[in-house]
């Protein structure tokens, strides 16, 4: 698939079948994030893939009420190692959750071109999806995503015009 086709048509997926996903294509999916850029090239992060079903719906619970993911047939938990990454980013934070958003960046396009839906979720209790998975300290819950079929083609919200948001050399520099 062509990756301007792939950017400009993913939409967030809420509704899935619960077909399972071939290996095949799951392996591609996770070879894509796989090859995400990272500061430093500390590759600093882990993916839990989570089919149990009961574990998925403790999922639900922490992600206050967000049902489709008991639903689609997988959820994707990132994870980064917050001592492991790159601690100056910026001078004011580690690169953590940067890290782990280019990753989950990868897999939600690669997960499209392979005809799966997914959807970023960032309102989740960090603790409790922790503590459900056994994830260690010192390791940040960065997002997740269901990954399934999706049962629905997801709305366009739309995007604000590059006029708005892109400024030349300086801030307020809009360009004409």
């Amino acid at each position: 698939m062509d990756l301007y086709k792939a950017i400009n048509e993913r939409r967030s997926i809420r509704k899935y079948r619960e077909d399972k996903i071939e290996k095949e294509k799951l392996q591609r999916v996770l070879e894509a994030a796989r090859r995400a850029p990272s500061a430093k090239n500390l590759q600093p992060w882990k993916i839990i893939l989570v089919e149990d079903k009961d574990l998925r719906l403790g999922l639900v619970a922490a992600s206050k009420g967000q049902k489709f993911l008991g639903i689609a047939p997988l959820v994707a938990v990132i994870c980064t190692d917050e001592e492991e990454c790159y601690q100056d980013h910026g001078d004011y934070m580690s690169s953590f959750a940067v890290d782990g958003s280019i990753l989950m960046d990868h897999f939600t396009l690669a997960a499209f071109a392979e005809g799966l839906g997914t959807c970023w979720i960032g309102k989740f209790s960090e603790a409790k999806v922790k503590s459900l998975l056994d994830i260690p300290e010192g390791w940040r819950v960065v997002t997740m995503t269901p990954v399934g079929y999706p049962a629905e083609e997801g709305d366009f919200r739309g995007r604000k015009p590059l006029s708005d948001i892109i400024f030349l050399d300086k801030w307020g520099n809009k360009i004409t």
